[in-house]
């Protein structure tokens, strides 16, 4: 008889092999230790481990209709240490300290288990709307070649509460999509009926997350090309010989109606004026070929190039019924070239919103219609309520700099669902990411980048597969949902003992906190406080 033995798994620890194929130590449980409302979805974890290798391993869901078992597979990363220098460029990677983590949500049907390396499976449950309230039992089966079936047994309590659809979340969800490379991946070209055919699964994704913003780019490599597929041009701008110029939308608009008709329609961000190297690109009329303008926000070269498009684009948005959504968007951008930019928008069409991600500037913060800042800047909670009374948004980023809180490979899992709560207690109105899909050359397989912690680029994989990171992370935005519900109400109705118990919960939020003791202790005290 084959030696193996199952853990079942509730939220957790990344599930790592090292290159020796040692198991991790896990904690276990079967059940939910909260209560899911109609519209939730969570996951849990089942781990099998085998000394002699199983092949064929299959995995079935029984009593349960609303629940599906997918396995987990192994992604290389790298192991968050500073002289790593996170936002620098790194070494070779057979140089780095790499690990196995088990991240990637597979949609194989089977998988062979490797002798001494742990088989995690997941079960993911989306509660549907109009279940009826009360305990729901399941049982998880595990079977294949060389080894007796296996039957976990799990539960949880479904609450008579329904969960707003993800489309009607408050949550301002941002993570910013990367098109170009699911072309490159899948080897089609841009903005073909191929193209959108593959990013149509992996944008379903982050609708279903509550997404708010379209990630749009005006000009060519807003980034400088710092990604696995550099950014191209969704409009196309051609400058004549008398000096005037003419627009093609026609990439900008299938972009937008696309992800649009996913359910990501309530924003547009559009990358960028104030790119990380001050050069625009056109195509000159009588050549036909690519030219570059190279100029400072501050130059008569920057209006000449910026003025005409931004009144051409404000109309075209206006005649597409998409004005009043739309952000011309910066990011990372120091104060006096965002003087610069906010001075030409406004001569150009003075209503024009744009949007920031990087540091809180007070003195323009008022014409920034979406401001977002790093998750350990201050943003003062007055300036927050000011700007929200006046429909505003304010929402805190991590990015590279931040070891934790994040999502990175090597991160702990449950501090997506910490950013969430984080979010809460800071009084802000979402989260924002640079990266939801910018792969690297074989994302599937190796998450390693030259230039970034391993995951900062993205976090889901090809043809629609979710990512434990990703899903704890959906988890916290639930979280976020539920406690602005439930406070409303309580705040309604007067409960102070569980306001009291909430305000107390969301105390316990704090980075240097996060630090100390890791987030388990914070989410389980804040999920305690909604059950009161």
């Amino acid at each position: 008889m084959k030696s193996f033995r199952i853990l079942f798994l509730a939220v957790m620890l990344p599930v790592a092999a090292s290159c020796n194929h040692t198991s991790p130590e896990v904690s276990w449980t079967s059940s939910i230790g909260h209560t899911l409302w109609r519209g939730e979805r969570c996951g849990l974890i089942a781990k099998l481990d085998s000394d002699t290798g199983i092949s064929s391993l299959k995995a079935d869901i029984t009593g349960i209709p609303f629940a599906e078992a997918r396995f987990l597979t192994y992604v290389t990363g790298d192991i968050l240490e500073e002289k790593y220098n996170q936002c620098g460029w790194r070494k070779n990677k057979k140089e780095w300290d790499s690990l196995r983590v088990a991240d990637r949500i597979g949609n194989e049907t089977a998988v062979d288990i490797v002798p001494g390396t742990p088989q995690p499976v997941w079960v993911g449950i989306k509660v549907p709307y109009g279940c009826k309230p009360g305990h729901y039992q399941g049982v998880l089966k595990l079977r294949g070649h060389g080894m007796r079936t296996v039957r976990m047994p799990f539960g949880f309590d479904v609450a008579d509460r329904d969960l707003p659809a993800a489309g009607e979340h408050t949550f301002h969800l941002d993570l910013w999509q990367n098109p170009y490379s699911v072309a490159r991946y899948h080897g089609v070209e841009p903005w073909s009926e191929e193209h959108f055919r593959y990013m149509e699964p992996v944008m379903k994704l982050l609708s279903d997350a509550g997404q708010k913003v379209i990630t749009a780019t005006i000009i060519d490599r807003p980034w400088n090309g710092q990604t696995e597929d550099a950014f191209g041009s969704m409009v196309v701008k051609t400058r004549h010989a008398d000096g005037t110029w003419t627009y093609d939308y026609s990439v900008f608009d299938r972009w937008v109606e696309f992800m649009s008709g996913l359910g990501i329609d309530a924003q547009i961000n559009c990358y960028t004026m104030i790119p990380w190297k001050l050069t625009f690109d056109y195509i000159d009329a009588e050549s036909g070929q690519t030219h570059f303008v190279t100029a400072p926000a501050d130059s008569p070269e920057y209006k000449e190039y910026w003025k005409p498009f931004l009144r051409d684009f404000a109309a075209h948005l206006k005649q597409k019924g998409w004005y009043e959504k739309t952000c011309i968007a910066m990011d990372e951008r120091p104060l006096d070239a965002m003087k610069a930019c906010l001075a030409v928008v406004r001569e150009s069409v003075p209503d024009f919103k744009v949007a920031l991600a990087g540091s809180f500037h007070e003195e323009i913060q008022e014409q920034i219609h979406d401001l977002c800042v790093t998750s350990r800047e201050p943003y003062p909670d007055e300036i927050i309520e000011a700007r929200r009374s006046k429909g505003m948004v304010s929402t805190y980023y991590t990015c590279c700099a931040e070891k934790y809180p994040n999502t990175f490979i090597a991160s702990n899992t449950n501090e997506g669902i910490w950013m969430g709560w984080y979010a809460l207690a800071g009084n802000f109105d979402g989260y924002l990411r640079w990266a939801y899909n910018s792969w690297t050359e074989d994302p599937v397989n190796d998450a390693r980048f030259r230039r970034w912690p391993a995951g900062d680029c993205y976090m889901v994989y090809p043809d629609g597969c979710s990512s434990v990171r990703f899903e704890r992370l959906a988890e916290g935005i639930q979280d976020y949902e539920k406690a602005s519900i439930l406070r409303k109400e309580w705040k309604e109705a007067g409960d102070t003992v569980r306001l009291q118990a909430l305000e107390a919960a969301l105390d316990l939020f704090t980075i240097p906190r996060l630090g100390e003791e890791g987030p388990e202790q914070a989410i389980a005290e804040a999920r305690k406080a909604l059950e009161l």
